[in-house]
């Protein structure tokens, strides 16, 4: 489907629309993707961060999530 046929239907779909929270959303979804959205820039410490969990990971230290929730589940009983 071309986007100019693609712009009619929803057009033709919003005319005939009566879900003022439908519209609403759909309204707010659009203007999130309409505005410009910088780019997150992550500080040093943050890209240390990233570089050292990388790094645990590529060495097999990390805790699966069955792991992680069963440690977390001992830790609540104490």
């Amino acid at each position: 489907m071309k986007t100019i046929e693609i712009k009619k239907k929803l057009i033709n779909e919003i005319n005939s629309s009566t879900n003022k929270d439908l519209l609403e959303e759909l309204y707010n979804y659009l203007n999130q993707e309409n505005a410009v959205q910088e780019t997150y820039k992550l500080n040093t410490e943050q890209n240390s961060a990233i570089r050292e969990a990388r790094e645990q990971i590529k060495n097999g230290d990390y805790l699966t999530n069955e792991q992680a929730n069963l440690e977390i589940d001992e830790w609540l009983k104490k």
